[in-house]
C-alpha cells in the first residue's frame, strides 16, 4: 500500500516539480510527472532505509528533493546527448 501512496504522491510532485523548474523539457509534462513518480519512490526508499521516522512530511520533502534532482540530472543528460 505504501508504494501506491508514493506513486500518487509522485504524480502530484511531478506537477509541483514542473512549477519549481519551469524550463522546457524534452519529454514535456508527462515525462516530468514520471520523473516525479521515480523521485517519490526514491525518496520513499531513502526515507525507509535511513529510518527518518517515515512521517508524511519527511517523505514528502525527500520525494520532492528526489524528483527535483532526477529532473536536473535528466536535463543534463538530454542536453549532452543532443549537442
Amino acid at each position: 500500500m505504501r508504494v501506491i501512496g508514493l506513486i500518487l504522491l509522485g504524480l502530484i510532485l511531478g506537477v509541483l516539480t514542473k512549477l519549481i523548474l519551469p524550463e522546457k523539457d524534452p519529454g514535456g509534462i508527462i515525462n516530468t510527472v514520471l520523473i516525479g513518480v521515480a523521485g517519490s519512490l526514491a525518496g520513499g526508499v531513502v526515507s525507509t532505509q535511513l529510518q527518518f521516522g517515515g512521517g508524511w512530511f519527511t517523505t514528502f520533502v525527500l520525494a520532492l528533493i528526489g524528483a527535483v534532482l532526477l529532473l536536473l540530472v535528466h536535463r543534463q543528460l538530454i542536453s549532452k546527448t543532443s549537442v
